[in-house]
């Protein structure tokens, strides 16, 4: 899974990706500072099913804090985006070309309304609602983009050899990872005619472009730097613009500051709890900036917002679960006696064999049957697996 990080330069993007994964990244306060798309592994908070066991997990791969499972996803922060971006302006074609292969878009918005349209700081006033449209008119004209440039003798090739046009479209958006049911939806939702294509109108054009990018790239709003002054009424005028899309104030320097500190052991801090732990004496300076982060972000907003950004991208976004493997379902181990040593994220409504195929094409092909940890029952291979699900695969 790979969630990728866009707005317009200068909003806080590295600042993001650097709390969430503690990076090491040029942080500037100028446009363009990220040239090159940075890769980190980000983590998403569950519960994690170990306490319902009464046992303590052995985790391969991400971590479990006082029963808390961070699992790993991959993040990605690209190049600030501009106006024209999707005619090359700025770094547009690079930026689009990064975010080809990511499964969502978490859009970073400076809420304080402190830096303008091309990123560059300013005193103030300025509405990120424009910000919004300007991405997801460049986002609607990248994908528009993409269609019209073989429309024109892909319209008439499919009309005439009767071509599974569904299929035929998931092809050319292929690289975009735009599959044949996505295409399906979108049809579905338009009730556009697929047998006289040749007929569509630009205005079809653009409403199945855009349809199909809000299906296949759905993004999140991460309304950063809430703490400073205006932020609040900024993100009420996002709210009220985009009723339909998932809007979450946060503050990456707080969160940035707070995962520094408890790695140099200075308090005691899990990403996502609203409050933090004081382990060591600390100086003057080091008191005000906790004490600032406590009651201008941890108080207000219960979080720093950035785990909260996260988790909601991946589960309610995307609607991924969590299920967890082992080989022995009676000591919830592996071969080697490891405890739940393994949680993977996969699409709602996945079925047992899904899960084998996804654990690896060898238990695939070999699957006979899966046992429910929890159950001790039998579960067949069509059977579709719930969140949190513990399953050992019989091969």
């Amino acid at each position: 899974m790979l969630l990728g990080l866009v707005g317009k330069p200068n909003t806080g993007k590295s600042t993001f990706f650097k709390a969430a994964t503690l990076a090491n990244v040029l942080i500037a306060n100028y446009p363009f500072a990220t040239i090159k798309p940075n890769h980190g592994m980000a983590y998403v908070r569950i519960d994690c099913i170990d306490s319902e066991f009464k046992v303590q997990c052995q985790p391969r791969t991400g971590y479990c804090i006082q029963h808390q499972r961070f699992v790993p996803v991959e993040l990605m922060d690209v190049a600030g985006l501009v106006e024209g971006a999707s005619e090359g302006k700025g770094l547009g074609n690079q930026f689009l070309d990064d975010l080809r292969q990511a499964d969502c878009f978490i859009h970073i918005v400076d809420a304080s309304g402190e830096t303008d349209a091309s990123g560059k700081p300013c005193s103030g006033g300025y509405n990120p609602v424009s910000d919004v449209k300007m991405l997801e008119n460049e986002l609607d004209l990248w994908y528009l983009g993409i269609l019209k440039k073989v429309w024109k003798v892909f319209a008439r090739t499919t009309e005439m050899q009767k071509e599974n046009f569904a299929a035929a479209v998931a092809k050319q958006f292929s690289g975009l990872k735009v599959s044949e049911d996505d295409v399906k939806k979108v049809i579905l939702k338009l009730k556009f005619n697929t047998e006289k294509p040749t007929l569509w109108t630009d205005e079809q054009l653009e409403k199945f472009a855009n349809t199909l990018r809000h299906l296949t790239k759905p993004m999140i709003i991460a309304a950063n730097k809430s703490d400073r002054k205006d932020a609040e009424e900024n993100v009420k005028k996002l709210k009220q613009e985009y009723p339909e899309l998932i809007i979450i104030p946060c503050s990456a320097d707080s969160e940035l500051a707070l995962r520094e500190a408890s790695k140099a052991g200075i308090i005691e801090y899990l990403p996502g709890d609203s409050d933090f732990k004081i382990k060591k004496d600390l100086n003057e300076k080091q008191k005000k900036a906790l004490e600032i982060i406590k009651k201008q972000v941890l108080d207000v907003y219960n979080s720093t917002g950035i785990q909260k950004i996260l988790d909601t991208a991946v589960f309610s976004l995307l609607k991924y679960i969590t299920v967890f493997p082992v080989e022995n379902s009676h000591h919830l181990s592996d071969s080697k006696g490891n405890i739940l040593p393994d949680c993977f994220l996969v699409p709602e409504n996945t079925t047992a064999i899904n899960f084998a195929f996804y654990v690896h094409t060898d238990i695939g092909k070999k699957f006979v049957r899966a046992i429910d940890a929890k159950t001790k029952q039998v579960i067949g291979k069509e059977h579709k697996l719930k969140n949190k699900d513990v399953i050992e695969i019989v091969t």
